[in-house]
């Protein structure tokens, strides 16, 4: 049975296909149509799995979208007759709805001639979340956690998973949500693009809690576990707040009212400088978002008594958070799936039809390449083609067919002070690079932090990079031992250890780590490898290969980054292109 999973008409666009509950693959539109973030309908994405799958659309029994109209209409009317929102609100959720409502249609379009004989499925928004994380993990049983902004009328959502499938218990309804409340203090931060709350986290080890109380009176915990917003300090309740995508960049409007700048002081805009006070904010915010999170999960491990948990939804993409649920919960086993997000609600939705519908479990994923791949000889097409640029920079080309020289050249190469673009392999699914799509560099370099920003990424310098590191490691060089294949925690790094890898150490003392093993990417293990033969440092500072766009997906991508920066030394598949020093 081949089910296409979509995530449509909205930010994170993306598309999968499952074969009998087994991932083939899986990606998200931004990777080609160059547009972060990009909203709308996935037909690139829907493409690509199908070609990847080696199956058309008539081959397609059935399609699942994780939007479902029709699910908690009790709670829609009871918002509609007690807070009368503005009509333009209302009209515009019936757009929405009617737009997501034409899935069979689009594909038509996207694909015209194809015959379609698939049934459509809307799995509600918060299932697929947790379908995506729980069944994706191979764990018996579990307690199952989403949590994000809305979706289908709902911020949260949480049950059981078992051998018998997944037990919704209950949510956290309109307007209530974790996600809205973290997005508009990210937006009153003065970060006012979609998806910048991770600016925000990589920022508030930089502060105090100082503001804490304040967050204590814009959420409010509950006795049963669950959170309320205070609504006098946020607009989406009552009016339209902008959603749109402009050639497929989302865009959200203001979240919050004139009663947060009453509370907080006046919003920071975005070319002003960043203040201690905002530091202190920003830090308050993660923390209220933890006391928060913490208490939903302290709640739920109580009641179901399991030591094991899966999240998903936008907000497991806080590895901050996710980083400490051992220290503050009961919990000791923990699964956040690569796409978290929504792009990941179409494996959640394509999980859900294909148990609900064949005999038989679901394969649980444990890579996070679902993406293209692309053979030798594209990547010797691709290098032609930029002949003349390559030769203007001076660059040397040359193949190494021997994966062990190769890996020990780059490994050297990183040593001695490279910067690498490590292009190889099927592309991650997910908003991280792990090992296929990454920018290398030694993370032994105090100054490599700022080399990087000044020869590629341009970013904030508040923003930390991440450490890649042998599985077997991780006891000597983290406080805590646990698999991250996925780089959705962080963990403090030991204190004796910090100085020897300050590009990788946030200020806090922390990385967030990606765990590689032989058997998940073994030419990436066996770079790292090379390099802890050299240095005696089994980790290497690992950062998306991409400037100011989405992370490349094919070689000619990956030159046009590394032709228009100055990173030292490109490394497509078993091709070693090295810059002129």
């Amino acid at each position: 049975m081949i089910v296409l999973g979509l995530n449509a008409y909205h930010g994170d666009s993306s598309a999968c296909v499952l074969r009998d509950g087994e991932l083939l693959a899986a990606a998200e539109e931004e990777r080609f149509r160059r547009v972060k973030h990009w909203a709308g309908f996935p037909s690139e994405a829907i493409g690509y799995c199908l070609r990847e799958a080696g199956v058309s659309l008539a081959d397609v029994d059935h399609v699942a979208v994780n939007q479902d109209s029709t699910a908690n209409l009790g709670r829609k009317l009871a918002l509609l007759v007690s807070s009368r929102p503005e009509v333009s609100l209302i009209v515009d959720r019936i757009r929405n709805k009617r737009a997501r409502a034409g899935v069979m249609e689009e594909l038509e379009r996207a694909f015209p001639g194809a015959r379609i004989r698939a049934r459509l499925h809307h799995v509600e928004h918060h299932e697929a979340h947790l379908a995506s994380a729980f069944f994706a993990s191979g764990f018996e049983n579990a307690s199952a956690v989403s949590v994000d902004g809305f979706g289908d009328f709902a911020s949260a959502a949480w049950g059981t998973g078992s051998r018998t499938g997944l037990r919704m218990e209950g949510k956290v309804y309109f307007p209530h949500s974790l996600g809205v409340f973290y997005e508009a203090l990210t937006q009153y931060l003065g970060f006012p693009h979609y998806g910048d709350e991770y600016k925000v986290m990589g920022l508030a080890p930089y502060g105090r809690p100082a503001y804490l109380e304040q967050m204590r009176r814009i959420v409010r915990l509950l006795e049963d576990g669950t959170f309320r917003l205070d609504l006098a300090f946020f607009r989406h309740h009552k009016e339209k707040i902008d959603y749109q995508w402009a050639n497929g960049a989302p865009s959200v409007g203001a979240l919050y009212s004139d009663a947060l700048v009453d509370l907080l002081g006046p919003a920071r805009a975005p070319s002003e400088p960043l203040e201690p006070s905002h530091h202190d904010i920003a830090h308050s915010v993660q923390a209220m978002y933890e006391e928060a999170f913490f208490h939903l999960l302290r709640s739920l491990q109580a009641k179901h008594g399991t030591d094991t948990l899966t999240v998903a939804g936008g907000c497991a993409m806080n590895s901050v958070a996710n980083g400490k649920v051992y220290g503050q919960t009961r919990f000791r086993k923990m699964y956040v799936q690569p796409a978290a997000g929504d792009a990941g609600g179409a494996v959640g939705a394509a999980m859900v039809v294909s148990r609900s519908l064949a005999e038989g479990g679901i394969r649980p994923i444990r890579t996070a390449y679902w993406g293209p791949s692309f053979p030798h000889d594209a990547c010797a097409r691709a290098l032609e083609q930029r002949s003349a640029d390559l030769q203007t920079n001076g660059c040397r080309v040359e193949a190494i067919e021997d994966e062990a020289k190769l890996c020990a050249r780059v490994a050297d190469a990183i040593a001695a002070g490279a910067v690498v673009g490590w292009f190889q392999d099927r592309m991650e699914w997910g908003p991280r690079a792990l090992g296929n799509r990454s920018i290398l560099a030694d993370p032994r370099r105090a100054d490599m932090k700022a080399l990087l920003n000044a020869k590629i990424k341009r970013r904030e310098s508040f923003r930390p990079f991440a450490p890649s590191i042998l599985r077997e490691a991780v006891p000597d060089w983290f406080e805590v031992d646990d698999d991250v294949p996925f780089m959705t925690q962080v963990y403090p790094i030991r204190a004796e250890k910090r100085p020897l890898i300050p590009a990788v150490t946030h200020v806090d003392g922390s990385g967030r780590l990606q765990t590689v093993t032989r058997e998940q990417n073994p030419r990436y293990y066996r770079l790292i490898e090379a390099f802890h033969l050299l240095t005696s440092v089994p980790i290497l500072l690992n950062t998306s290969f991409n400037e100011s766009e989405p992370v490349v997906c094919t070689p000619e991508q990956a030159l046009d980054c590394f032709v228009r920066t100055r990173m030292d030394v490109l490394v497509l598949g078993d091709i070693v292109v090295s810059r002129a020093a």
